[in-house]
C-alpha cells in the first residue's frame, strides 16, 4: 500500500496565539538554570528597556485616544484686547475625566527665580510620563501685589503648558464676536491652521517674545502665513527665543 506523505507546517494558523517569550520570562529561566550573575545582569536590563519600551507605548497609545475622545473646548472668558479664551477651570472640567479613562494624570512643578517656570507632567498609569515647561515674569498688570501677581502667572502657565502637552483646541463661544482683521488677505496656501496661529501667539505672549522679533526671525509679514511644516520649528524656536539671543 502507498502511503501519502503530508507536509508538514510550521507556520501556525492566524487563530493561533504564539506565546511571546519576554525579557523577565528569560531572566526567571535563567535563574531557575543556574546562570552566572553576569548573565543574570544583562537579562535585567534588558527587561527593564523592554519594560520601558512597553510603557511608553502603552502612554502614546493612551494621549491618542484620550485626544480622539476630547471634543473642542469653549473659550468661557474674554481676556487681554477682547480675546476670548478657555480659562483652566473649563479645561480641567472637560479634560480631566476623558484623559482619566485612559489611565493618564497630569500635576505641575513649580520653580522661580527671575523668572516664573512651570512644568506639566502627563503621566501614564503604566509609569511613562513626559513634560513640558513654560516660563513667564510675574503678572503685575493691573492693580494685582506681589502674591496675586505670582498666582495669575502660575494659573497662566499651568493652562498653557496643560494646552500644549496635550494639544488641545479650543472653540470660540456663539456669542464671542472678534473684531475683523486688519489684513484680510487669506493666508498663503498650505501654510498653518488658525488653531495652530493661537498656540504660537498664546506662546509668544507666555514667553515674553516680540511679536515683531518673532516675525522678523522666521521671515513672514504674518503668523497665519507661516508654513505648516514650519511649525514645530516655531514651537521649539520660541521656547528657546531668550537662550538663543533672537
Amino acid at each position: 500500500m502507498n502511503e501519502k506523505l503530508q507536509k508538514v507546517s510550521v507556520i501556525p494558523p492566524d487563530d493561533v496565539q504564539v506565546p511571546t517569550v519576554t525579557p523577565l520570562d528569560m531572566l526567571n529561566r535563567a535563574v531557575l538554570a543556574g546562570a552566572d550573575i553576569a548573565m543574570i545582569e544583562k537579562l535585567m536590563a534588558l527587561h527593564e528597556r523592554w519594560d520601558a519600551n512597553q510603557a511608553r507605548k502603552a502612554f502614546d497609545e493612551a494621549v491618542a485616544a484620550a485626544k480622539r475622545d476630547i471634543p473642542p473646548i469653549t473659550r468661557n472668558v474674554q481676556g487681554h484686547n477682547a480675546k476670548r479664551y478657555a480659562d483652566f477651570a473649563a479645561i480641567a472640567r472637560v479634560v480631566d475625566p476623558i484623559i482619566g479613562a485612559h489611565g493618564l494624570s497630569y500635576r505641575f512643578r513649580t520653580t522661580q527665580n527671575d523668572r516664573i517656570s512651570v512644568t506639566c507632567i502627563l503621566s501614564h498609569k503604566a509609569g511613562h510620563s513626559e513634560e513640558t515647561t513654560l516660563s513667564g515674569p510675574a503678572d503685575t498688570s493691573g492693580s494685582k501685589n506681589a502674591i496675586q501677581a505670582i498666582g495669575s502667572t502660575l494659573t497662566y502657565l499651568q493652562r498653557y503648558s496643560l494646552v500644549q502637552m496635550l494639544g488641545l483646541a479650543a472653540a470660540a463661544d456663539d456669542d464671542g464676536k472678534a473684531s475683523a482683521p486688519v489684513d484680510e488677505t487669506p493666508p498663503a496656501p498650505g501654510s498653518i491652521t488658525e488653531q495652530q496661529e493661537d498656540n504660537i501667539r498664546d506662546l509668544l505672549e507666555a514667553k515674553s517674545v516680540s511679536l515683531a522679533a518673532f516675525l522678523n526671525w522666521v521671515k513672514q509679514k504674518r503668523i497665519c502665513d507661516i508654513p505648516a511644516d514650519q511649525y514645530d520649528g516655531c514651537i521649539a524656536g520660541i521656547n528657546n527665543f531668550r537662550k538663543a539671543g533672537k
